[in-house]
């Protein structure tokens, strides 16, 4: 039996993903094919953050069923099915079950139930120990927590996977230490916001937080970078600051997503921030840790938003100078608080798409400054990539900060600590070579 997996969204998917890949390997006998049309098995796992998902997901849905092979089956899973549920069926006779993005330890239940729908988003699974993959990385996804207690005005997230709750500390460490076993050697952990960790649990559990946990998983023997998303501003108190700073085996870069530089989008929002907190927790961490990179997400075009309001967001990117930039123009997503608003609050397209415009123009410009700074200096580049064509030769992979670095005519070992010294930068893109190379 083969399994063909089609992931949309964010690295949560990528991790849910994960799970029903190894639970299907272990317990039903399934392996992986890229190839839908050989499959017995199709599986969308699918994102509802983005403008119209339900519209790609049905188009997907059409595509498979045209190509796969007699008697496979189509399943929907993740956060679309979580706020569409039995819909999708009504709407698809090709779809064999859904499965929300709550109820993933489910996978191998809902495969053998004709047109099952389980989407509960209060159920349980944070006891639940998955089966793991079997296939060898340098690099591993580890869930923390699972649920959102926010209530952005925006988002459709508590919606789709329910109310948070940490996963126990044990599970996490026993976790991270068989993957150190297998050779992993950066861990991502994720959690919708992650160092509100600890805020409750499913049983019993001793109180932890999450500078606590970073602080139990630096002392794992092979574990050598620590990264994790995504963070939520609110949260990001001293104690935070403190062992973000104190940790050495934490990456010195961190998402920190911004969504509007004005004080009074951000209350519209519910963010539960200022403009001024955010730009005092930037600046901590810049003061501390010179080297340090900082991304964000940033919405324009939210609702009630004026031209004063805009402008706030500018002064926030020239002041914090992000080095990734995730903007977008807002998008009403049904089951939010912001999509039952008066559409008179609505900002026009024409104005929303000329301030993303001049947003991501500027962006441009300050990468641009930043890129000419770069030449000379030295980093520590974890292979994560070698690439030979017969042609070209280079190795590449990223710094502590998440400087994507490319070390051209060497074929590295994979998961090797390379000392590197930039050389160029061509558009943004980074080329190095190994430190105290004559060229």
């Amino acid at each position: 039996m083969k399994l063909f997996i089609q992931t949309l969204g964010c690295a949560m998917n990528e991790r849910d993903s994960e799970h029903i890949i190894a639970e299907l390997e272990h317990k039903e006998g399934y392996t992986l094919t890229d190839k839908a049309s050989e499959a017995d098995l199709i599986v969308i796992n699918t994102c509802s953050v983005r403008e119209k998902p339900e519209r790609r997901l049905f188009s997907e849905i059409g595509q498979y069923a045209r190509i796969k092979k007699s008697g496979a089956k189509i399943g929907v899973c993740g956060c679309t099915a979580s706020h569409m549920g039995a819909e999708i069926l009504k709407k698809s006779p090709n779809v064999d079950f859904v499965l929300g993005a709550r109820n993933i330890s489910k996978i191998t239940q809902v495969i053998h139930q004709p047109k099952a729908v389980e989407v509960d988003i209060g159920y349980d699974d944070s006891l639940y120990v998955f089966e793991n993959t079997n296939r060898s990385s340098i690099k591993a996804l580890l869930n923390i927590s699972i649920g959102c207690d926010k209530s952005c005005a925006y988002c459709i997230v508590p919606h789709t996977r329910g109310k948070e709750i940490s996963i126990p500390a044990t599970m996490i460490l026993s976790e991270a230490k068989k993957l150190a076993t297998s050779g992993v050697k950066e861990l991502l952990l994720l959690g919708q916001n992650v160092n509100n960790y600890g805020v409750r649990f499913s049983s019993e559990h001793t109180p932890i937080n999450f500078a606590t946990l970073l602080a139990e998983l630096e002392k794992i023997e092979g574990i050598e970078r620590i990264r994790f998303t995504s963070p939520h501003p609110l949260h990001m108190d001293n104690a935070f600051i403190d062992e973000f700073v104190r940790n050495k085996k934490v990456c010195k870069s961190i998402h920190m997503p911004l969504q509007s530089g004005s004080s009074k989008i951000l209350k519209k929002m519910r963010r539960g921030y200022t403009k001024e907190w955010f730009l005092d927790r930037a600046f901590q961490l810049r003061k501390r840790i010179p080297e340090l990179t900082i991304s964000t997400d940033i919405i324009v075009g939210f609702p009630g938003e004026e031209e004063e309001d805009f402008q706030e967001t500018l002064d926030v990117l020239e002041q914090v100078g992000f080095d990734t930039l995730y903007s977008f123009i807002y998008s009403p997503r049904p089951h939010t608080l912001a999509y039952s608003w008066d559409k008179r609050e609505y900002v026009p397209k024409e104005i929303a798409s000329k301030r993303l415009e001049i947003l991501q123009k500027r962006h441009r410009e300050i990468l641009t400054q930043k890129a000419q700074q770069e030449i000379g200096k030295e980093y520590v580049v974890l292979v994560e990539n070698v690439f030979d064509d017969g042609k070209t030769i280079f190795s590449e992979g990223r710094s502590d900060n998440n400087k994507l670095i490319h070390i051209e005519n060497v074929k590295l070992p994979l998961g090797d600590f390379i000392h590197t010294r930039i050389v160029r930068n061509e558009g943004g893109s980074l080329f190095g070579v190994i430190k105290d190379s004559p060229k």
